[in-house]
């Protein structure tokens, strides 16, 4: 269920990248999603948790703070090569071609955490099957790109590069995120740091690339009307980004996050259906994207259904143990943590007085964005719009209902 809620939320988050459209720097895009991430990250935590439980989490984990910068620094990077792919060659392409990163993460969770070691010839069958899947709907994608829609030739190959190249560092993420779950650590702990290497490494892409600070604060007030777009993706990411670091904790990468890349529907919803990409284009063209991308989400069921059998299980244990014995921690307070209880919850302070005044200033911010923002001369239609919007939610609600009943946000 966190797998298939994130898919929706991570999805929804990519449409203020079509501003890039209209002439904003991808550069600007992605530090003005970022700055919304930073905000979000810190914001949803406290109100979940409070930054007492979130502090203490990180105290007993210490060693995982680096890995959470690392992780955020390696998002970061990928956020500006999406924008790059949606500027070069649509968000309809370039979405399932960045969504490899599963593929990716299937390789480093076979490699360095004993993911799939025991899970049967059925299970390896499952994986094998869906990885090629997910490969040949890559291909038809990027046939389609380049054979058949309208956009610059001298693009296309960097267009479809950077949504390869996105897709690779967003694979290499995933080892962060299950070094810190294998440990113990809560989802909401990790990215409060995660979003630290987020907001220090775009910020200084954004001054090599865009000619230091006077030139960059010089185009972000220029793009003052849009910010709120911006930082609203970025909220709409952490929400879908907290769903998939919670499938990410209990079912692992090679299940977790194929089916968090469903969000390659609600891309391609978003992008065809609400802005209107394939409006005009021939039938063919239509039919080798939807092809393609129903290809790749196919490849992506049949690993996630590859369910762990007892003989995997006890090949995570392994890893779970090797990881207590590098780092000192407590072999029974990681299963308790595996098993959805919440083993901190007992140990921490009560909420303090400046977790209000944190959620109080992440609300002044958005109303502040809000009040000075413009309607983007996009077009986009407004009946599509509201449907996913509502479906949206109406994943968020029934998820998040589901994830406190059964863990507490553990």
């Amino acid at each position: 269920m966190c797998g298939l809620a994130a898919g929706a939320w991570l999805g929804a988050a990519e449409a203020p990248t079509k501003l890039v459209t209209l002439g904003l720097s991808p550069f600007l895009i992605s530090l003005g999603m970022v700055l919304g991430v930073f905000v979000a990250r810190w914001t949803l935590p406290t109100a979940m948790k409070g930054t007492g439980y979130v502090f203490a989490d990180l105290r007993t984990k210490s060693h995982l703070i680096v890995w959470g910068v690392l992780a955020g620094a390696l998002w970061a990077v990928a956020n500006t090569l999406t924008v790059f792919a949606i500027r070069d060659v649509g968000l309809s392409i370039a979405f399932p071609l960045w969504n490899t990163n599963s593929l990716v993460g299937l390789l480093w969770g076979w490699l360095f955490f004993r993911e799939l070691r025991g899970a049967g010839w059925q299970g390896w069958v499952k994986v094998v099957g869906g990885a090629v899947a997910i490969v040949a709907g890559a291909t038809l994608l990027g046939y389609a790109s380049s054979t058949h829609l309208a956009f610059a030739p001298h693009r296309v190959t960097t267009g479809l590069l950077a949504a390869l190249g996105a897709g690779l560092l967003w694979g290499t993420q995933y080892i962060p995120y299950r070094k810190a779950y294998l440990s113990g650590m809560n989802p909401l702990s990790f990215v409060t740091v995660f979003t630290v290497g987020e907001l220090v490494t775009m910020t200084a892409l954004a001054l090599v690339f865009r000619g230091g600070f006077q030139a960059l604060f010089q185009e972000v007030a220029l793009a003052r009307p849009a910010l709120f777009w911006l930082f609203l993706g970025g909220f709409c990411w952490v929400l879908g980004d907290l769903f998939q670091q919670y499938a990410t904790k209990y079912i692992g990468i090679s299940r977790g996050i194929p089916l968090s890349n469903t969000n390659q529907l609600w891309g391609l919803a978003w992008g065809a259906l609400v802005f209107g990409e394939l409006v005009g284009h021939a039938g063919v063209t239509r039919l080798l994207v939807v092809a393609g991308s129903v290809t790749m989400i196919v490849g992506a069921i049949a690993i996630s259904l590859a369910v762990a059998p007892t003989a995997e299980q006890a090949s995570w244990r392994a890893a779970m143990a090797r990881e207590c014995e590098r780092y000192g921690l407590d072999f029974r307070r990681l299963t308790a943590s595996q098993a959805g209880e919440d083993v901190l919850a007992q140990e921490v302070p009560v909420r303090r007085w400046w977790d209000g005044l944190i959620i109080a200033a992440a609300l002044g911010i958005f109303v502040w964005l809000a009040l000075g923002t413009e309607r983007p001369p996009i077009a986009l239609d407004p009946a599509w719009t509201l449907t996913l919007i509502v479906a949206m939610l109406g994943m968020l609600l029934a998820c998040g209902w589901l994830l406190w009943k059964r863990t507490r946000f553990s």
